[in-house]
């Protein structure tokens, strides 16, 4: 049996997602939550359940995720792109969603060697032995160098290899802790990585789809947008607007309505959370009264 046939068999259309398993699953489903998608993802199964009944979810590797979506058994995915240089599948990316286990900031594929070896630079490869989970891009990227080197699977623990197994690795990182934890030094970076939204080609193409697709994206890219941000809302003496304006730092002009009273003025504004703290005593002094904070959960321009 096909791969969810059983749970898509009605006449009614469905988008097949694939969600990454693994490291990049919690993050990927606290997007979701904040983009307006209710996940749950029952123990022992695959599929998980969403608010959505448009959606059908199935978890997949991450590393797996662009051959199914470009092969059609997914619509559509949530993987690296890494894994779709690593693969070479030709798959339509929708969205750069820029969220990875431990901050923001992209993960990066680098070169890694003891602390105490000869290698230095990227040239003293030359007839070495490398271990990597992504052998397609170390082989692409030694090439892209001019250098001849012996690149081999590793099917786990790739950083206890060197130097008795290997005499580098290529590997994945967000902090490089684990590389220090293990004694190894970054020699170079092969290529920096994010979660993308990934579709096959007749998906992108499909009008339903292509929508639903769409609709997506722009309440992801709303989340996305709306991390750190925060609403203050408040009310400021006529007098003193202007003083109260000078004091914030706006993602936009700030929002300006007059109240009942005809005396004071509602002002609405977006800032970043970390200056709230700050700011929040300044625009007291300055002669705003009734300030509120809050939290945003999607912010679309």
């Amino acid at each position: 049996m096909a791969l969810g046939s059983a749970r898509s068999s009605s006449k009614k259309r469905i988008l097949r997602m694939g969600f990454p398993k693994g490291s990049l699953q919690d993050a990927m489903a606290t997007l979701f939550e904040r983009a307006g998608y209710r996940l749950r993802f029952p123990e022992r199964s695959y599929y998980p359940s969403i608010d959505d009944p448009e959606l059908e979810c199935v978890l997949i590797r991450a590393q797996e995720m662009a051959r199914y979506v470009e092969q059609g058994v997914l619509d559509a995915g949530i993987t690296g792109k890494d894994w779709i240089v690593e693969t070479g599948a030709k798959v339509v990316e929708l969205a750069d969603l820029k969220y990875s286990k431990q901050s923001s900031r992209p993960v990066r594929w680098v070169l890694a060697v003891p602390e105490r070896s000869k290698i230095r630079q990227p040239k003293d490869l030359e007839g070495k032995r490398i271990a990597t989970e992504a052998v397609g891009l170390t082989q692409s990227w030694l090439k892209s160098q001019g250098i001849k080197a012996r690149v081999e699977f590793s099917w786990g623990a790739t950083e206890v290899k060197p130097p008795l197994l290997a005499d580098a690795i290529v590997e994945v990182t967000e902090t490089g802790s684990s590389l220090r934890a293990n004694n190894l030094r970054i020699v170079d970076t092969l290529m920096q990585s994010t979660p993308r939204l990934i579709a096959n080609r007749a998906a992108s193409k499909d009008a339903w789809k292509q929508r639903k697709l769409e609709r997506m994206v722009l309440l992801l890219n709303g989340a996305l947008a709306a991390e750190g941000k925060v609403n203050l809302m408040m009310n400021v003496p006529q007098a003193k607007l202007q003083k109260v304006l000078e004091l914030l730092p706006a993602l936009a002009a700030p929002t300006v309505a007059p109240l009942a009273d005809g005396k004071m003025l509602a002002v609405n504004t977006i800032i970043d959370e970390t200056d709230v703290r700050e700011l929040m005593p300044d625009l007291k002094a300055a002669g705003a009264s009734g300030i509120v904070e809050f939290p945003l959960s999607k912010l679309i321009y």
